[in-house]
């Protein structure tokens, strides 16, 4: 999302957002001056809102899915991602999987913040699921530090298969302090991304990312 919608969504959403659904917010002093990768927990599409919450007036990018798209509404989908700023990535894509990464990495380079879900869809049960490693594997490559963050009351506002959110505020953000691997990126530096000892570090990274995500929920 560009600075400017960005200073949009902070002027005129986010007072609308404090009084229909945030019941709490903790740990905004853990959020870097600098710019870093937000890695939450995923249960609902108001995740989208509660990390968005966290990042405006900065400009920031999230993934998104085109996949479950065709025709018109994949169009309009388009759009939006463009003004939201969205890195689009059909999920059943290998070479659009590879190109949303790389469209991070730059991202993150060029001191942008990019949100991420390492569960990679939204629960189906509200417990948090088993993660993949593109969190990881993003802080190996760009050294930019891992801003852990947990979400509650998502599921129970708007779970999967409803097209409405509830209007209650009971929203619980809770923002733990930046996570840096330096041993781990020293050590990733020295191997090639496609050997099982790289693919061992970015699991024990990612595994870390969602420990401290449940401890914080």
């Amino acid at each position: 999302m560009n600075r400017l919608v960005s200073g949009f969504c902070r002027i005129v959403l986010k007072p609308l957002i404090d009084w229909s659904l945030i019941k709490e917010v903790r740990g905004l002093e853990n959020i870097p001056k600098g710019n870093f990768i937000l890695a939450a927990n995923h249960q609902s599409h108001l995740d989208q809102i509660c990390t968005g919450y966290l990042c405006v007036p900065r400009r920031f990018h999230m993934l998104g899915q085109t996949d479950q798209y065709s025709g018109l509404p994949k169009l309009l989908l388009y759009f939006v991602y463009f003004l939201a700023g969205v890195i689009p990535v059909n999920r059943k894509s290998r070479e659009s999987r590879s190109r949303a990464f790389q469209e991070a990495v730059k991202a993150l380079k060029m001191g942008d913040i990019v949100i991420l879900y390492p569960e990679g869809t939204r629960t189906r049960t509200g417990q948090i699921q088993r993660a993949y490693p593109g969190v990881a594997k993003l802080h190996l490559i760009t050294g930019v530090p891992i801003l852990p963050v947990a979400i509650d009351g998502t599921f129970e506002l708007m779970p999967p298969g409803r097209a409405f959110p509830r209007i209650k505020r009971m929203l619980k953000i809770t923002v733990g302090p930046p996570l840096y691997f330096r041993e781990e990126i020293k050590r990733a530096k020295l191997l090639d991304c496609q050997s099982p000892e790289y693919k061992a570090i970015s699991q024990k990274i990612t595994d870390k990312v969602m420990e401290k995500i449940k401890e914080l929920k």
